[in-house]
């Protein structure tokens, strides 16, 4: 390790060098960065409490011998035990929003982002009210504290069946001083809401088909095997949803579900049901919308 560090000098240097060095590992990458340069940096730049983007006077400023080893460090866990750089630094983004998390919960990276910061136009007129929204499966809270920014008026239920994760949501809710407009609690899907009546529900619940589960690339190993296995056609905590889903929405509310990569053996096996897909200028399949009255005619 010393050689190594006495070597390297410069924010740039390590940058540099970890790149290539997560590019030798063929490590994987999809939780928040999809590239060795970005991961580097993402890793370089948190460790120095520096900001993204790095003012280019800073690339070439040379780092203390405590930084340089615990930067190494960092890669090191990288490289040898696959750890996402979300998990090493507790730290991930979401609309542009900065959230805590820990191996409790999945790392954001859901296309939902774009929906909520559209305000879910044309879905939801902009002279329409929403006065309340939950967040079904919420992880880390992200989707539920982005829609309580979107959407100032609403009251905002951020639900889990993990109190893990619930910790950690409610973190991260406190930290956006948001306790009086968002509420996490625990509940296995609808089962601790009763009475409650919804504009809007919104959930990115587990969705990982066995075989894709079986195959996943180290990296997501960390992750919260709750939050991703979903049975042999990873439909069984969505099936759940769709068929409970009604008793929990306004007359003119709306679902909206993310499901990934289990998009086709949910048409499979709802081919009369209108599901609307979505699409992203930024990317991203398999989330489905249906209206309350759609639910009521295809889940009855």
């Amino acid at each position: 390790m010393q050689s190594i560090i006495d070597e390297l000098h410069t924010l740039a240097d390590f940058v540099r060098w970890g790149t290539t060095q997560f590019n030798q590992a063929h490590l994987h990458f999809g939780h928040g960065t999809d590239n060795a340069l970005d991961e580097a940096i993402t890793i370089v730049l948190h460790t120095l409490h520096l900001p993204q983007p790095l003012p280019e006077t800073l690339w070439q400023t040379r780092l203390t011998q405590t930084e340089k080893q615990q930067i190494y460090q960092l890669f090191q866990k990288r490289i040898t035990q696959r750890i996402p750089a979300a998990y090493l630094t507790h730290e991930a983004w979401f609309a542009d929003l900065r959230f805590y998390i820990n191996q409790s919960v999945l790392i954001p990276r859901s296309p939902i982002a774009e929906l909520i910061e559209n305000h879910f136009s044309p879905w939801i007129e902009d002279d329409k009210p929403v006065n309340h929204i939950l967040d079904l499966c919420t992880g880390s809270g992200c989707i539920a504290i982005t829609c309580a920014l979107a959407f100032p008026e609403a009251q905002v239920d951020a639900s889990d069946i993990s109190e893990q994760a619930l910790a950690v949501a409610q973190r991260n809710i406190t930290e956006y001083q948001l306790n009086e407009q968002v509420h996490a609690i625990h509940s296995d899907l609808f089962a601790n809401l009763t009475d409650k009546k919804y504009d809007l529900i919104i959930s990115n619940p587990p969705y990982v088909d066995e075989e894709d589960l079986a195959n996943v690339p180290p990296e997501y190993r960390h992750e919260p095997r709750l939050g991703l296995e979903a049975g042999q056609d990873g439909l069984d905590v969505v099936k759940r949803i769709l068929h409970q889903a009604k008793t929990f929405l306004k007359k003119d509310g709306i679902l909206i579900v993310e499901v990934g990569n289990s998009q086709f053996a949910l048409i499979d096996q709802y081919p009369d049901v209108p599901f609307t897909w979505l699409e992203f200028s930024r990317g991203g399949e398999g989330v489905f919308l249906l209206t309350a009255s759609e639910l009521h005619a295809y889940f009855s």
